[in-house]
């Protein structure tokens, strides 16, 4: 059975939460602050944890930071802050994914069952497709369904290395900019724009509509193959 913590201080909203997990078969744990989120975590390890930043006694980013010392499970994170940079930092502190309140319990439970299928997928051969092109990481190729190859340079592929690591998981403009091009590169967004925008134009059928590497709005970009 999957264990879920969910850690928020507003009853409502928990209580809601554990009534519809219970009924789709989840074990719920609950907690209202975040030294109770640790405690409990620490005795029922969790599959997966739904956190809220605002709590009573210290922020839910030092929850994150606390968990990510010692667990990799998938936190989807649930708050009513909206200013981006709440979100990037709870992303930059290792959550997974960012819903803001108020929400829909639909969508929830979807963003739930996609964390936890990208925490239990069992590695793939490194070759995946978008649109017609076939994506070949081993081999450092891109083909078209011609035949053709398409060129990438080295940071296109880096970059594009770091998004097949992380399939459908929303990652930060800082998490991206440290990965590719190391420490000391996290305001060079300029850098990050010019680079998506030339995958873009090599991998996405219409770059101006793209379906593969998704921008989220004030938060980052996220890769859907």
């Amino acid at each position: 059975m999957t264990r879920v913590l969910v850690v928020d201080d507003e009853p409502q909203i928990v209580r809601a939460l554990e009534i519809n997990l219970k009924a789709r078969g989840y074990e719920v744990h609950t907690a209202d602050r975040g030294s109770a989120a640790l405690s409990t975590a620490g005795q029922y390890p969790p599959d997966l944890v739904i956190l809220d930043l605002g709590l009573p006694d210290f922020d839910g980013v030092d929850v994150i930071r606390g968990l990510r010392g010692w667990t990799m499970a998938p936190i989807l994170v649930l708050s009513g802050r909206t200013d981006s940079t709440d979100k990037v930092d709870a992303l930059d502190a290792g959550a997974d994914d960012y819903m803001t309140k108020p929400f829909g319990i639909d969508e929830l439970l979807a963003r739930l069952r996609a964390v936890l299928r990208r925490s239990n997928a069992v590695p793939d051969e490194p070759v995946f497709s978008i649109g017609g092109l076939q994506i070949d990481l081993a081999a450092k190729k891109v083909r078209e369904a011609a035949g053709g190859d398409v060129h990438l340079t080295p940071t296109e592929w880096h970059l594009l290395e770091v998004f097949a690591r992380h399939p459908g998981k929303l990652l930060s403009q800082n998490q991206l900019l440290t990965e590719v091009w190391g420490l000391g590169y996290e305001t060079a967004s300029g850098n990050l724009r010019f680079y998506m925008a030339q995958l873009r134009r090599k991998l996405e059928a219409d770059p101006a509509r793209p379906q593969h590497l998704l921008t989220e709005p004030g938060m980052g970009y996220r890769f859907e193959p």
